[in-house]
């Protein structure tokens, strides 16, 4: 049974949803704010996924994400944001500092379950595919999502490390740029484009001259070749 944190102020939002995840199958905890939501996790309590809203007392969520972000125990924790801001700018800046998805209020609980459970299948997706992958001097070891280019480690932020596994799993195949963003940024992921195109560019600066196998389709999207 999977354990879900709520990191929310609103009392009676986050009653609710503790409420109809708990009669969803999962177990659910609460939280006010972000103290309370470290606390719970020196105290050794690790939740499978966390829904966070953006505006809180004290440290915000954006805040809160860029913490769990840097740390080597919580950087792969699932997070889904949960807040009132709604446009295009405030959802890239929290996918791009490492959100799994974004939920603007109001929104359906039938809705926020079936997010909830589109990124926990990605999760466990990733946690039970223990390949090793090799493109040139590329090697990806998915089992401790580790990259090295020619026998160095190349440090990827998550989104780096699925769009270039994705790739790698798939050499020579061209991906558009809707099916990265959804595969990597959410299934309905409906921002700008052009953060995907940034971190193609990270990505094959990170990875120094073998970035050079990451080749832009034009009008299409991205491939990694094999043969350079």
């Amino acid at each position: 049974m999977s354990l879900i944190f709520c990191v929310e102020d609103d009392g009676s939002i986050r009653d609710l949803v503790c409420y109809t995840l708990e009669k969803s199958g999962f177990e659910a905890q609460g939280f006010h704010d972000g103290a309370a939501f470290f606390h719970a996790l020196e105290e050794g309590n690790i939740p499978d996924l966390l829904l966070l809203d953006i505006m809180l007392p004290g440290m915000d969520g954006n805040k809160i994400l860029k913490k769990l972000r840097s740390d080597i125990h919580y950087k792969n924790l699932p997070v889904i944001m949960l807040t009132a801001k709604g446009t295009e700018y405030d959802k890239v800046t929290a996918l791009d500092m490492g959100a799994d998805d974004y939920v603007t209020k109001p929104f359906g609980m039938m809705e926020l379950l079936s997010r909830i459970r589109a990124v926990l299948r990605r999760y466990e997706k990733t946690e039970t595919d223990e390949g090793e992958y090799h493109c040139g001097k590329i090697v990806l070891k998915d089992a401790k999502r580790e990259v090295s280019v020619g026998g160095k480690d190349v440090n990827l932020t998550y989104k780096e490390y699925e769009l270039l596994k994705i790739m790698m799993q798939h050499p020579e195949i061209v991906f558009s740029r809707d099916q990265l963003l959804n595969a990597v940024w959410g299934f309905d992921y409906d921002g700008e484009s052009r953060t995907l195109d940034v971190h193609i560019g990270t990505l094959r600066q990170k990875l120094g001259k073998e970035g050079s196998r990451i080749e832009t389709v034009r009008g299409v999207g991205y491939r990694l070749r094999e043969a350079v």
